[in-house]
């Protein structure tokens, strides 16, 4: 079956190595047939701050709207960012914040737990970092991991089926940079 799918970059600027892995991944997953749609959230205008939290309506500026309508339309979104003090960049948490929102995400019904309107689709996390995977795992427990797996994405509907790291960045050198882009190629081959 084609998939819909839906690449969010999250590093604020598109130059960057999740740049490189974002155009990778896009371009063998357009080979192997599935529809793709890119947002470069650094390239989006928005106010990232949700300055009433829930209790007024904060007008979505354009391109948040288009971003909702990707959302809505992809079947796989995936997810390509830095883990800056263990998570995401603020950019990307300010996204989420601006654009996962009530009667779109989730939807409350009393004191329940709330509905997951964004159920059916499908998440893949490619994740660059300065740690080590391995200390990242058993050291700090993953924080940033179960943030967007559990805390953001479960809880509006998509399940996150993989969770891909590179690192450590830092220090790097272009023979590995260039193994990670060709696990990004292939991560998009099977998409």
């Amino acid at each position: 079956m084609k998939k819909n799918i839906l690449v969010i970059l999250g590093h604020p600027d598109s130059n960057s190595f999740c740049g490189s892995l974002t155009r990778a991944y896009i371009d063998r997953a357009k080979v192997s047939g599935s529809e793709v749609r890119e947002l470069q959230l650094g390239e989006l205008k928005f106010d990232p701050i949700l300055w009433n939290g829930y209790n007024k309506i904060q007008e979505l500026e354009p391109d948040l709207t288009k971003a909702q309508e990707l959302i809505q339309w992809a079947n796989h979104i995936v997810f390509i960012y830095p883990n800056w003090w263990g998570t995401m960049p603020a950019l990307m948490k300010g996204f989420f914040d601006r654009v996962f929102l009530p009667g779109f995400a989730f939807k409350y019904r009393g004191v329940s737990l709330p509905d997951k309107l964004l159920s059916g689709r499908t998440a893949h996390l490619m994740v660059t970092m300065d740690t080590p995977p391995w200390y990242y795992r058993w050291i700090f427990h993953r924080p940033g991991h179960n943030e967007m797996k559990k805390t953001i994405l479960e809880f509006c509907g998509i399940k996150v089926v993989k969770i891909s790291e590179f690192g450590p960045i830092k220090g790097s050198n272009q023979q590995q940079r260039e193994k990670w882009i060709a696990i990004a190629k292939d991560l998009g081959s099977i998409a």
